[in-house]
C-alpha cells in the first residue's frame, strides 16, 4: 500500500491524496461505506459502482462470528465472496467487542468475550485477528485495540491505552506483508494519552494512523479538539483516518484538520427510516409536508433516486416500510457523501476549501452534531 500526497490546502490543514493498494487506487479525502456483515445495507456492489464508491469497509469481528473466514477463504476471499473487485478495508472488530458482545475481559495477551449470536465463547490475540483479516484477504487491515468509552477515568484510559500499544507492537512485528497495516491512537479525552498514543505507533511505523474511540458519546467540541490535537504528532506523509464519523459537517471539519478517511454505519442507517442529506441540510421524507411534493428527493441531486423519484413516492414508501423506499434513501445518502468528497477534493486543488466547507456547513448548522 503507497500513500500519495497530492496538494496541500494553502488557508487549512485540508490535503489532496492518492492511496494505492494492490486491487486499485482511491482518492482522498474519501468517505469508506460500511458493509459490516459483507454488504453495505440496501445497496449492490454494483450500485456502489454507479455511485462512484472505490473502498468499502467490512468488519473483521462480524465476518469471523459469521460465516466464518475459512469458509470465505475457502470460496476466494472477501473481494469474490461479496462480489467487489475494488480495495476493501477491515475493521479488526476492538470496537464491536467492546460495544456489542458480552462479558468481554481484556489482558495483555488478548480479549476473550462471549458472540452477540450465540453466547459462544472466544478468545482474540492482535496474532490471531491479524490471521482473520488475512484469511479475508483484505487490502487495508486494522490493529485490535480496546476502545475506550465515554466518560472514562484517567486511569482506565491509560490501562486502555497500554494494552492497545502492546497489540500493536506485537501487531507489527507479526504481519511483514504488502497490504496496508494500519495503527489506531486512543487515549480516550485526555490529551497527555493522545500525544503518547501517537508518538507510539508513528515509532512503529505503520502504513497509517487512525483516531479511535471518538464518536462514543463525547461533546462534539471536545472532539474535534482531540481530533486537531493528536493529528499534529501524525506523519504528513502516512494516510490518517478518523473511525466512525460521518455527517457532513463533521466530516468537512475533519477534512480541514488534515483527516483523509472517513467511516460511518449512520447514514445508510438514518436512510432506512427517511432521513436525508441535501444541499440545502438535513430532512426526513417522512414529515407531512411532503405528502404531496413532486420535486425529487434534492432538487440540485442528480443520482438515480433524484432523476427518478419524487419526494411524495419516496413517503409513501417509506411509511409503507417497503423495501424500495430503503434502497432509494441509501442510495442518496451515500451518493451525497461521494460527490461531498469529491467536491472537497476539487476545492482543495483550487486552495478554497475554507470557503466550500463554509458554504456546505451553514445549511446543516442547526442539525446535532455527532457520529
Amino acid at each position: 500500500m503507497e500513500f500519495r500526497l497530492l496538494h496541500e490546502d494553502n488557508s487549512t490543514k485540508a490535503r489532496r491524496g492518492l492511496i494505492v493498494t494492490a486491487r486499485g487506487s482511491f482518492d482522498t479525502p474519501v468517505f469508506m461505506p460500511v458493509g459490516t456483515q459483507g454488504t453495505v445495507k440496501a445497496i449492490s456492489p454494483e450500485e456502489l459502482h454507479e455511485i462512484g464508491v472505490d473502498i468499502i469497509l467490512c468488519n473483521a469481528y462480524h465476518l469471523y462470528l459469521r460465516p466464518g473466514p475459512e469458509i470465505i477463504k475457502k470460496l476466494g476471499g472477501l473481494h469474490r465472496f461479496i462480489n467487489w473487485e475494488k480495495p476493501i478495508l477491515t475493521d479488526s472488530g476492538g470496537y464491536q467487542i467492546f460495544s456489542i458482545s458480552s462479558l468481554q475481559k481484556t489482558c495483555k495477551k488478548g480479549v476473550s468475550f462471549k458472540s452477540h449470536i450465540d453466547g459462544s465463547s472466544h478468545f482474540l490475540t492482535p496474532e490471531k485477528v491479524i490471521d482473520i483479516q488475512i484469511a479475508l484477504d483484505s487490502d487495508i487491515m486494522m490493529v485490535l485495540d480496546e476502545c475506550s468509552p465515554y466518560p472514562i477515568t484517567f486511569k482506565a484510559a491509560k490501562e486502555a491505552l497500554d494494552k492497545t500499544l502492546e497489540w500493536a507492537k506485537r501487531s507489527r512485528k507479526y504481519y511483514k506483508g504488502e497490504r496496508g497495516l494500519f495503527g489506531i491512537v486512543q487515549g480516550g479525552v485526555f490529551k497527555e494519552l493522545r500525544k503518547i498514543g501517537a508518538e507510539e505507533l508513528v515509532h512503529l511505523n505503520f502504513n497509517g494512523y487512525a483516531l479511535g474511540g471518538l464518536s462514543v458519546g463525547e461533546p462534539y467540541s471536545v472532539r474535534a479538539e482531540i481530533i486537531s490535537y493528536t493529528n499534529e504528532f501524525l506523519p504528513k506523509d502516512k494516510p490518517r483516518y478518523l473511525m466512525g464519523v460521518g455527517t457532513p459537517q463533521e466530516i468537512l471539519e475533519g477534512i480541514g484538520e488534515g483527516i483523509d478517511m472517513f467511516d460511518c454505519a449512520m447514514p445508510t442507517r438514518i436512510a432506512r427510516t427517511g432521513t436525508i442529506f441535501t444541499w440545502q441540510g438535513k430532512i426526513n421524507i417522512r414529515n407531512s409536508q411532503y405528502k404531496e411534493d413532486p420535486s425529487p428527493l434534492d432538487p440540485n441531486c442528480d443520482c438515480y433516486a433524484c432523476r427518478n423519484y419524487t419526494r411524495a413516492y419516496v413517503r409513501h414508501l417509506i411509511k409503507a416500510r417497503e423495501i424500495l423506499g430503503m434502497r432509494l434513501t441509501t442510495y442518496h445518502n451515500l451518493y451525497f457523501l461521494a460527490t461531498l468528497v469529491k467536491k472537497a477534493r476539487k476545492a482543495i486543488e483550487r486552495n478554497e476549501f475554507n470557503s466550500f466547507k463554509k458554504d456546505i456547513i451553514k445549511n446543516f448548522e442547526n442539525d446535532q452534531k455527532g457520529g
